[in-house]
């Protein structure tokens, strides 16, 4: 094994730890915040499961679209379990490995050109970033901040056309599904940011739509650098080095955060348990 992988692989176990030690600590420190996240009520757990299915079901869906920009779609049965799958090994396998696994996957089953998927996977994380800034921009700047999109979207062209190399590579893909990886991003990030709302709203009852999107974008950020499960550490890191912008406190964000951990946790085990208890695995 390499060795920038193995220090790697020792780094991300030493950061969940501290992580995890550090809200316990907070926790015994903090006994109240323990009360709170026990008075969840019922109905909102459920609500929060509801919604983080259909949140992975919209992962299904941008891996249907970033198919089909390969020229290559599969069918939705297949996308939605190779997600499932993929969720699973990206959280409890090493280095949120799952976009690797899909890009073997597809590779081996389909013929997927390795090329094109990363570009169409590069496309994703664009739009990814792109909505996730906008959902910032909006409490910084209220509602007018939605005019960057489109001009994001504007000076990216514009930069796409003025090079030839880069847009005879984005020619090797089916560019009218592009539209459709634009809108399955966006409402998975959507699907995100009710989550958020509902694990947050019963903690602070003046919670702000602007403040929600902050939240979120705020949190999706930590994926970039994050190389622990389901980025354990760097989101809730960005989540408090972010308050000035968001301006939710500190014991706010560690509760809705543990919740929000339980909950996802729970449900990727039910997937494992599936995938055990199906012929998915092959």
């Amino acid at each position: 094994m390499p060795k920038k992988l193995i220090i790697k692989k020792i780094l991300a176990a030493l950061i969940v730890f501290i992580t995890i030690s550090a809200i316990t600590v907070y926790y015994i420190k903090k006994p109240g915040l323990f009360d709170e996240l026990k008075q969840t009520p019922i109905y909102v757990v459920a609500l929060l499961f509801l919604l983080y299915i259909s949140f992975i079901g919209t992962l299904a869906v941008i891996n249907d679209a970033t198919l089909k920009m390969c020229k290559k779609p599969i069918e939705p049965k297949e996308s939605l379990q190779v997600t499932m799958y993929s969720s699973f090994i990206n959280f409890f396998g090493p280095l949120q490995s799952g976009p690797a696994f899909r890009a073997i996957y597809f590779k081996k089953l389909h013929n997927v050109d390795l090329k094109k998927f990363t570009l169409a996977t590069f496309a994703y994380y664009i739009f990814y970033a792109l909505i996730s800034g906008i959902f910032l921009l909006i409490s910084i700047l209220g509602w007018y901040s939605a005019v960057v999109l489109p001009a994001a979207i504007l000076l990216s062209y514009l930069a796409v056309k003025s090079s030839a190399r880069l847009l005879k590579k984005i020619k090797m893909l089916n560019l009218k599904f592009l539209p459709y990886l634009a809108a399955a991003t966006l409402l998975q990030l959507s699907i995100q940011a009710l989550i958020y709302y509902f694990e947050l709203k019963s903690l602070v009852p003046a919670l702000g739509i602007g403040q929600v999107l902050a939240y979120t974008g705020a949190a999706n950020f930590a994926l970039f650098i994050s190389f622990t499960p389901g980025a354990l550490g760097f989101r809730e890191s960005f989540l408090l080095f972010s308050q000035k912008i968001h301006h939710i406190d500190s014991s706010s964000i560690v509760v809705a955060t543990t919740l929000d951990r339980a909950i996802y946790v729970s449900i990727l085990i039910l997937i494992g348990v599936y995938i055990i208890g199906t012929n998915i695995q092959k």
